[in-house]
């Protein structure tokens, strides 16, 4: 089974580089079409994907009451399916292949970033969380370490206080684990341009390093 999803062609037709989209909490697909316009990469594109699970408009990728492992589990367990699904259908080689995330989306991209068993081009998190950082580190991939992460968060966020996120990435940078954070005076949300252009600046310099 594979996740609903929608493909966004870059400018550029034959780049080979793409970038999974992964939506919030009561959000979808539909909530990122703005992306490829607002990001001005035209080497980029863009696969959008829907969570599994109905939430009010939108959907869930887990519960965000009680215990959240089983639908962490079994979402983590329906994105890889999808990218495997689609890296097959449309030949995309993972090291070619970033991921967004926003909120719950953003915990989906650190489990995707720590778990998936090939090397991705990188992974932005946004606004989001680790769950069980123990577990993550126990069972990250041979890949993991050489992984890209960059995760932004909202100083004034009312729903996921930035002050124990910034701790768990402390903790992962220190165990060597390649995290750029940066803090802005938002709320749970996208924080403009400013935020933009700092996706913009990892995603080419990461298109760099892959190409040198």
């Amino acid at each position: 089974m594979s996740l609903d999803s929608s493909i966004i062609k870059a400018a550029n037709g034959d780049s080979p580089y793409w970038m999974a989209v992964l939506h919030g909490l009561g959000d979808s697909m539909e909530g990122y079409r703005w992306m490829p316009d607002q990001m001005r990469l035209p080497w980029l594109n863009y696969l959008l994907i829907n969570a599994p699970d109905p939430y009010f408009t939108g959907y869930s990728w887990f519960d965000i009451e009680g215990d959240r492992e089983p639908g962490i589990c079994r979402s983590r367990d329906l994105l890889f399916q999808t990218l495997d699904t689609f890296r097959s259908q449309e030949s995309v080689s993972a090291d070619h292949l970033f991921v967004f995330g926003f909120s719950q989306g953003c915990v989906m991209t650190l489990e995707t970033g720590f778990r998936y068993p090939h090397q991705l081009a990188g992974c932005i998190g946004v606004s989001g969380f680790i769950h069980r950082a123990e577990a993550l580190v126990a069972d990250q991939s041979s890949h993991a370490k050489q992984q890209r992460f960059l995760m932004t968060h909202g100083t004034q966020d009312p729903l996921i206080p930035s002050g124990p996120v910034k701790d768990q990435m402390g903790l992962l940078q220190r165990q060597g684990f390649n995290f750029k954070w940066q803090e802005y005076p938002k709320e749970h949300t996208i924080y403009g341009e400013v935020e933009l252009q700092c996706f913009r600046e990892f995603l080419e310099n990461a298109k760099v390093d892959i190409e040198s």
